[in-house]
């Protein structure tokens, strides 16, 4: 079962226990086995973490309403990349990146929601323009990022994460050596964070909590948190926010 920010405690207090969880065995142990991930959509972001994790040794299953449009995507990568359809991705993963536009999230809801329910992880990287995603963008916005995605997906263990760095720069950050970019995130279920953190420091990020799923409303362009910047940089920044 899911364990939620609802939790008896200030916020302080939850950051500093899924903090602790992060760098526990179960953290540990997301990092030495490798996950299956799915992610649903396979455009720049889709397709750009997606690769790096299968350089990290993952197996990826990569999806769009068109997977056979996929072919040199996963060709390119080799072995452990594949392609399929969203029901398909998902029944593959045992994690899964949401990397489509705003828009589509209602009917993934409709579609799937208890298969991804039952993931250890769903890795919200969806950000709702107006401007392209329509009136449930604006609702989004209103409602706050995070906590709208988890009414369009309920039961799934949400982490907000890798909304505001533009998908060009996700491989070069990738292959620095001896620095890690922060990645802000905001989640709930201290399990999923704890994974999201494995796969965000396997591809050179230093993950960084800023909060409950409420906080997601922060992880948007045009934000403070948007951006590269270093965690120390993030921690500060995160500490100004409601």
């Amino acid at each position: 079962m899911a364990t939620h920010a609802v939790i008896n405690g200030s916020r302080r207090d939850f950051l500093l226990g899924a903090a602790l969880l992060a760098m526990s065995p179960l953290a540990a142990r997301a990092a030495d086995a490798p996950l299956k991930i799915a992610t649903v959509g396979a455009g720049r972001i889709g397709s750009a973490l997606g690769g790096l994790w299968v350089k990290a040794g993952h197996p990826v299953m990569f999806s769009s309403r068109h997977p056979e449009e996929l072919k040199d995507l996963v060709l390119n990568l080799g072995p452990l990349a594949q392609a399929g359809s969203v029901a398909e991705a998902i029944a593959f993963a045992d994690a899964v990146l949401l990397a489509v536009p705003y828009r589509a999230l209602p009917q993934i809801g409709k579609d799937h929601a208890p298969a991804l329910a039952a993931k250890v992880l769903v890795l919200d990287a969806c950000n709702p323009f107006p401007s392209r995603d329509g009136e449930i963008a604006v609702w989004a916005r209103e409602r706050g990022a995070g906590r709208a995605t988890a009414e369009l997906l309920p039961g799934a263990r949400l982490v907000r994460a890798f909304n505001a760095i533009g998908a060009a720069r996700l491989p070069e950050i990738a292959s620095r050596r001896g620095v890690r970019t922060g990645m802000p995130m905001a989640g709930d279920d201290v399990h999923a964070i704890a994974v999201a953190s494995s796969l965000m420091r396997e591809i050179n990020f230093e993950p960084v909590l800023i909060g409950p799923l409420t906080m997601g409303r922060h992880l948007v362009p045009g934000t403070p948190l948007a951006g590269e910047h270093t965690p120390a940089e993030i921690r500060s920044i995160a500490a100004t926010l409601k």
